[in-house]
């Protein structure tokens, strides 16, 4: 008589992998490894070690529950999954729409998916993703800078493909995937040269978490572009604003009450500028762009409305998912390729020549 915890064996290279290999694996029971894979309706609870040896041993085995990798590589699916970090946040948000524009045109249905920045939950949904069928995935939100989670996304996107599935990365994950690749280091050198063209030498940052690709790309353009410049960047001029408005105005002011003498600041994405004006302006009381020059990053539907208007690194955030989505249309190739995208600088009024 069939275990009734088991389920239906998922093919790999090599042959089938069944629950029971899992639990093997993890040094669990059968019934351990299926609560921990499946959750449990009873009082039974698998504690959060041993569910996670489980989840690491169903990765690296490759195993997929209820869903045979021959059923998914004769799959039709329709459905196209897309991660983000965060919905709310105006540039993945545009970065879906670009996505879901071109799905619409060609009857995908995307499903979206928010990690709030966890790496866990991102290869959770990519296991998911592929445990439905779905026939491609879109990982938008930033890498993590972080080897050991790389190791295990990359095991995870290999056996996705394995399966017959497409993986499409928006900007540096470190994988062997397709990828779209923002300009996201000669963007930060466009924002700093513009700022030294207009005289200013004395430079703050807002970043923001360092573990994000994203954040240490931006940061590292910046700062190869000051040391080429013959700009000192002291370390205390760099402040984490967390991506958000409101971490970013704290920011602000903490920069500006190390360094009262700064004229200049180079914000990693529009959402701080937004916190970073409210903080030079409302409760710091300097004059932007008179005293102190700001510039973003993204061109955010938002940036021209801010008081002053924003100066930022525009980045065609709606044709990325676009060109995602054109990617997953045509489908994996032998190679994985990469798409660069071009920024450009939008000069409006919070930059202007440093005071004398």
């Amino acid at each position: 008589m069939p275990n009734p915890t088991s389920d239906p064996p998922a093919t790999r290279p090599g042959g089938p992998v069944t629950l029971q290999q899992v639990a093997e694996r993890a040094g669990v029971s059968s019934a351990t490894a299926s609560r921990a894979l499946h959750g449990s309706s009873g009082t039974r609870i698998v504690g959060e070690e041993l569910r996670r040896r489980v989840l690491d041993a169903a990765r690296e085995l490759r195993y997929v529950s209820n869903a045979p990798a021959q059923a998914l590589a004769r799959s039709t699916t329709t459905v196209v999954g897309v991660v983000v970090h965060d919905v709310a946040d105006p540039y993945f948000a545009a970065i879906a729409a670009g996505a879901m524009g071109v799905a619409r045109e060609h009857g995908l249905l995307v499903m979206l998916a928010a990690t709030f920045r966890d790496p866990e939950l991102e290869l959770d949904y990519l296991a998911r993703l592929r445990a439905q069928r779905a026939r491609a995935v879109v990982l938008a939100g930033s890498g993590f800078a972080d080897h050991e989670f790389t190791r295990r996304l990359a095991a995870e996107v290999d056996a996705y493909r394995a399966d017959g599935g497409h993986v499409v990365a928006v900007g540096a994950h470190g994988i062997a995937s397709d990828t779209v690749r923002p300009a996201n280091r000669p963007g930060a050198a466009l924002a700093v040269r513009h700022l030294y063209d207009l005289g200013h030498r004395n430079f703050g940052i807002v970043s923001g978490p360092r573990a994000l690709t994203t954040v240490r790309d931006r940061l590292d353009g910046a700062r190869r572009q000051l040391r080429s410049l013959g700009v000192a960047l002291p370390a205390a001029q760099v402040i984490d604003g967390g991506f958000t408005r409101e971490q970013a105005r704290v920011a602000a002011r903490t920069l500006v009450t190390r360094a009262p003498e700064l004229t200049a600041i180079v914000v990693l994405n529009d959402v701080m500028a937004a916190g970073v004006l409210a903080a030079l302006r409302d409760d710091l009381g300097l004059r932007v762009p008179e005293r102190i020059s700001v510039v973003g990053f993204d061109d955010l539907p938002f940036a021209a409305d801010l008081n002053p208007p924003l100066t930022t690194i525009r980045l065609p955030l709606a044709d990325i998912g676009a060109r995602a989505m054109d990617m997953i249309l045509t489908g994996p190739t032998i190679e994985p390729r990469t798409l660069d995208l071009d920024t450009e600088l939008v000069v409006r009024s919070s930059t202007t020549t440093a005071p004398r």
